[in-house]
């Protein structure tokens, strides 16, 4: 199983920017996407997850209401979207999936198995 991300760069403060995560390798069917981000000096946080099949949806704090994740059209492909952005968004952002994962470790990285790059988020005050 590979995981591509892709999206990234800098943004203004207050703007908005979309990743993408893309899997090869087996179907997203039964699996959970998470989103995660490491900030420099910091440790991973989890951003959100998306239960694939039920389409539930699950986020931090920090980011409910202003980041969005989603299923798109294209087969097995995630999206973050990011409204709203802080300075304090300011990091490299990681899909991860798991089918095996069970709910109470949704938001805990150890329990993801496969993992794309990271992909450098920048928001500029």
């Amino acid at each position: 199983v590979q995981l591509q991300a892709s999206g990234g760069g800098l943004v203004q403060a207050g703007g908005s920017m979309s990743l993408s995560c893309a899997a090869s390798g087996r179907t997203l069917s039964g699996s959970t996407m998470g989103w995660f981000r490491q900030a420099p000096g910091k440790e991973r946080e989890f951003v959100g997850a998306i239960k694939w099949s039920s389409r539930n949806f699950y986020y931090a704090d920090s980011v409910k209401g202003r980041f969005i994740i989603s299923r798109g059209n294209a087969k097995d492909t995630g999206y973050l979207q990011m409204n709203s952005l802080k300075p304090e968004d300011t990091a490299v952002y990681y899909c991860a999936v798991s089918w095996t994962i069970i709910l109470s470790r949704t938001r805990d990285p150890g329990g993801y198995h496969y993992w794309g790059r990271g992909t450098l988020v920048t928001v500029s005050s």
